[in-house]
């Protein structure tokens, strides 16, 4: 039988107000394009506005103050909330189905004898724990995942098919490892040039603090010595490259196809978009904001946003320099003119 909450329960539950009938059963979130009666959906874009005048949803999760100026396009109910977004997020998360788990270790995943496996934790066949290593209290670990020899896991972690921990790293608690992700790779490190390099051993480790979220085929690279750090509550995207001694700091987020070299700190709460390349040895400061595509060749001060692809510039001047691109030609026809003109003018 699906879960049912009224919409005032919901309201309770993300501190928002109820506008409308707060009797009204919800048992699903879906999209306002599609949502129909018994379900709730959002509207934070005034793009999709546009769809309320034919929505059957029983309730919308609209800003706080939004509700009068939309009530007369639709008969639903309304859901105010200071940021609505986040209240559909705790609405999905409440309605979202509950993962059935064996909470039992199968007989066909290889558990070293002297490894220490938590209580309620599962894993699935063909998962393997190594030597000395230690998984928590209701952690997960399904088919295809790499356990290494001495690696800490935390408790109510979700480890997804043939994601790899190697040899000695410490991973928190409630971390999500999402499929192929590599924790403690070696390092991109060579000594020399040519046919003359010489592999630097990485004999660091790669610690996650806890609540950390990676996505699919990501790459967390051990250090060459002490840590690779991925600090508490950073969310990290697919195919993202994280180089050895790098530090993420708390909170912050880094989308698909992002790459940050060797031995770079990123502050807290800052935002790296999709694409963009870092250089080594550089520090993010917190709050820094940098746009897809963009390249960083050194320091970001704290709060600075950056766009612009590969030459990456203040913001505000991206923005001048994009209205200008459109009149490039024409402004070269003048100066060509003007130059002409001038040659003339010397001539005589």
């Amino acid at each position: 039988m699906s879960l049912e909450r009224t919409l005032t329960a919901l309201a309770a539950l993300v501190g928002g107000k109820v506008i409308g009938d707060g009797d009204v059963a919800i048992h699903r979130v879906a999209p306002i394009d599609e949502a129909t009666d018994g379900e709730i959906t959002f509207l934070t874009n005034p793009r999709y506005a546009k769809y309320l005048d034919r929505c059957r949803a029983s309730a919308v999760i609209v800003g706080n103050g939004s509700a009068a100026a939309l009530a007369g396009r639709s008969p639903v109910s309304f859901l105010e909330a200071a940021d609505p977004y986040i209240a559909f997020a705790k609405i999905l998360q409440l309605f979202a189905p509950a993962l059935a788990l064996a909470q039992t270790c199968s007989p066909q995943s290889s558990i070293d004898p002297s490894s220490v496996i938590g209580a309620g934790v599962t894993v699935f066949p063909h998962a393997f724990v190594g030597p000395r290593a230690k998984v928590g209290d209701n952690s997960v670990l399904y088919p295809g995942v790499f356990v290494g020899a001495d690696v800490e896991i935390g408790r109510d972690c979700m480890l997804h098919p043939n994601v790899a921990v190697r040899d000695g790293c410490r991973i928190g608690d409630r971390v999500i490892l999402h499929a192929g992700v590599v924790i403690g790779s070696d390092g991109f490190g060579y000594a020399g040039r040519g046919e003359s390099r010489v592999k630097i051993p990485q004999v660091g480790i790669v610690v996650i603090e806890d609540d950390v979220e990676i996505g699919a085929n990501t790459t967390v690279d051990r250090a060459t010595l002490g840590q690779t750090v991925i600090r508490r509550g950073a969310k990290i995207d697919n195919l993202v490259q994280i180089a050895h001694n790098v530090i993420i700091g708390e909170h912050s987020v880094v989308a698909a196809q992002a790459g940050i070299a060797g031995s770079t700190k990123v502050g807290k709460n800052v935002t790296i978009a999709g694409q963009v390349g870092i250089v080594n040895h550089v520090e993010i400061g917190d709050g820094a904001m940098i746009g897809p595509q963009s390249g960083i060749p050194k320091s970001v001060p704290p709060g600075v946003i950056l766009s612009g692809g590969i030459a990456a510039a203040p913001h505000h001047e991206w923005l001048k320099v994009m209205t200008l691109l459109p009149q490039l030609p024409k402004l070269w026809a003048s100066v060509r003119a003007m130059e002409r003109q001038l040659s003339q003018l010397l001539k005589r």
